[in-house]
């Protein structure tokens, strides 16, 4: 399976104030007042990079229905053995296996004959994230789990993102100052006054880093009658 997906990181530099002085000279403290708001420039710059992704993120698990805890925790277990077995075999180092949910809970069905629910079974479900690295093996190792784990198997989703998204953040950073001074000149040029340091930055915004891909689940053993 073949991806290439994009993700789009912005960041935007809010509320930046030019001092709107004769020399261009600094003027102001580093943390703005009242008093000073109207001696300035507000104005906002925007920096958005894109990447491609370089990780996949997968959320799988097994879930098992058995008449007994017991008898559903042991399958439970095989299966989520094979499973993390096969993610090794694909080459997902086990710091890139995380639990993410273990839960038991019984099963409930309604007796006609008692009026009343009776219980049937249990369920066992086991969920871990998987950080695929080589995103291009993706599809395979989707295969593989599946195979491994069976009937058992349960795909709940598929993401892919940027593992370090340091270097595209100092990039839309610099990209979000630069769009904001331009404005700032701008106004200050159509004001006739000539632009100081900045007195006050803000940041807001930030990466964005899932892309969504939807899977078909594969089936669940089904419960005793």
């Amino acid at each position: 399976m073949k991806i290439r997906l994009w993700l789009i990181m912005a960041i935007m530099l809010a509320a930046i104030v030019l001092a709107a002085t004769g020399c261009g000279a600094t003027t102001g403290p580093s943390t703005i007042v009242t008093s000073q708001q109207n001696t300035g420039v507000w104005v906002s710059g925007q920096g958005k990079v894109t990447a491609v992704p370089d990780v996949a993120i997968l959320t799988l698990g097994v879930q098992v229905q058995e008449s007994s805890v017991a008898q559903a925790q042991s399958e439970a277990a095989a299966a989520m053995n094979a499973v993390t077995k096969a993610l090794g075999d694909k080459g997902v180092a086990g710091k890139d296996i995380q639990t993410q949910r273990f839960t038991i809970y019984p099963i409930m069905r309604w007796d006609e004959s008692k009026l009343q629910e009776v219980l049937v079974g249990y369920r066992v479900e086991n969920s871990i994230t998987a950080k695929i690295r080589k995103v291009d093996d993706t599809g395979s190792v989707i295969d593989a789990v599946v195979t491994a784990g069976g009937n058992f198997t349960v795909i709940n989703g598929l993401s892919f993102t940027i593992d370090d998204p340091t270097d595209l953040l100092g990039q839309a950073r610099e990209l979000a100052m630069k769009d904001a001074r331009n404005k700032a000149s701008q106004l200050a040029s159509e004001g006739g006054v000539k632009l100081g340091a900045p007195l006050y930055i803000n940041e807001s915004g930030g990466f964005i880093p899932i892309i969504q891909v939807p899977i078909a689940r594969p089936g669940i053993g089904t419960p005793p009658s």
